[in-house]
């Protein structure tokens, strides 16, 4: 049996435990949407442009409404993705959708209270964690990016987060869900690091001495933590984004050197160069090690979105100009590579059916597109 937060997240019909997954006729669908299946075989667009931008946007907003209305729970692979980047775009693309926003809210518990942590398969861990840090991120980017100010529920939800941390500062990542989300533990833990440093003032304004020391404790265990693949290697890129003191220099230029040595030929990233199978998570199921080496280009994956979209990000983020040939050329790939319905086709690291990290790419090539100044 899944643990109780796995639930919270994955619905029993969309993932049932390593059964024969069929293809689903629609990617998303509610009353009134229907956003048909992802597929490789989707045409490119002829031309990248203000039509394809504003297809992209549509995409994201329709996919987070149907899963709104019809799963109604905070996630790592659309309404998670779509709040915690959609308000940053909200210049270029417009408001973000204000019923997303309140499906979050309603999540937040009236009451902060302790959590117990359990212990499965040697692993010891706090349930509920990931929806905990998704929901804190998201809620935190609407303040920033939209209101301007740190809301009550915000706040609600960051304490609530915290009281999921792991002694030793972290949160455990338990469960598989979409390569790369969810996968390794400092991945985990720097989503909650960004929701911290998100919220307006939330941190510089803290005095309550639990919460400074879990946040110190949080600080401490991202300063110390070893890789556990050149993932999260590169993820210190990010980190010095979020959290400055925490990566000195010689491991920005280390991070930024082994980003750079991954570039493809074709001006692309593939996120499966980035990790050994068996190094994205403490345990990877049959299911999955099955799709991915049966993938044709297992020997040599070819670039995908997720990873050419946040490559361009990581430099963005650590003021790499955008006419940086590293990046013109991966901004090229994308451009090259979004389908006739807005969005950015990816094929699933975790299951093959919906493949919702097509939905997650979009999200990311949107942000790495905005960050160069390409969403016009």
């Amino acid at each position: 049996m899944k643990p109780a937060h796995f639930l919270l997240l994955l619905t029993p019909a969309a993932f049932a435990a390593d059964a024969p997954k069929p293809k689903a006729e629609f990617q998303y669908q509610t009353e009134g949407i229907q956003v048909s299946r992802a597929t490789g075989d989707e045409p490119k667009v002829k031309a990248f442009g203000a039509d394809t931008i504003k297809a992209a946007a549509k995409y994201l907003d329709d996919g987070a409404i149907c899963w709104v209305r019809e799963k109604t729970c905070v996630n790592c692979h659309t309404t998670g993705p779509y709040l915690s980047e959609r308000p940053a775009l909200s210049k270029q693309l417009g408001m973000p959708l204000e019923e997303v926003l309140a499906d979050f809210v309603k999540t937040v518990p009236a009451e902060v209270k302790p959590q117990k942590e359990t212990e499965k398969d040697g692993i010891k861990y706090y349930g509920g964690s990931w929806t905990s840090i998704w929901r804190s991120m998201g809620l935190a980017e609407w303040d920033k990016h939209v209101t301007g100010k740190l809301s009550p529920h915000t706040e609600r939800s960051l304490q609530e987060m915290l009281a999921r941390q792991s002694a030793n500062g972290s949160f455990v990542s338990f469960g598989e869900v979409e390569i790369p989300h969810i996968t390794t533990d400092f991945e985990l833990t720097l989503q909650a690091a960004r929701a911290v440093t998100a919220a307006p003032g939330w941190l510089a304004g803290l005095k309550d001495p639990e919460l400074l020391a879990r946040i110190d404790k949080m600080k401490s265990w991202l300063r110390d933590a070893q890789p556990k693949n050149d993932f999260d290697r590169i993820l210190r890129l990010q980190l010095a984004h979020y959290m400055p003191d925490l990566v000195p220099q010689a491991q920005r230029d280390a991070a930024l050197t082994l980003l750079s040595s991954k570039q493809h030929a074709d001006g692309g990233w593939s996120l499966r160069d980035l990790s050994a199978l068996s190094d994205w998570h403490f345990k990877i199921s049959d299911t999955v090690v099955k799709l991915i080496n049966g993938l044709p280009d297992a020997a040599k994956p070819e670039s995908d979105a997720y990873m050419t979209a946040f490559a361009i990000v990581l430099m963005r983020q650590n003021n790499i100009p955008a006419t940086d040939e590293r990046i013109q050329r991966g901004l090229a790939w994308l451009k090259r590579e979004q389908r006739v319905s807005g969005r950015w086709w990816m094929q699933s690291l975790y299951r093959g059916n919906y493949s919702y990290i097509t939905y997650i790419a979009t999200a990311q090539a949107l942000k790495a597109l905005a960050l160069c100044d390409e969403l016009h």
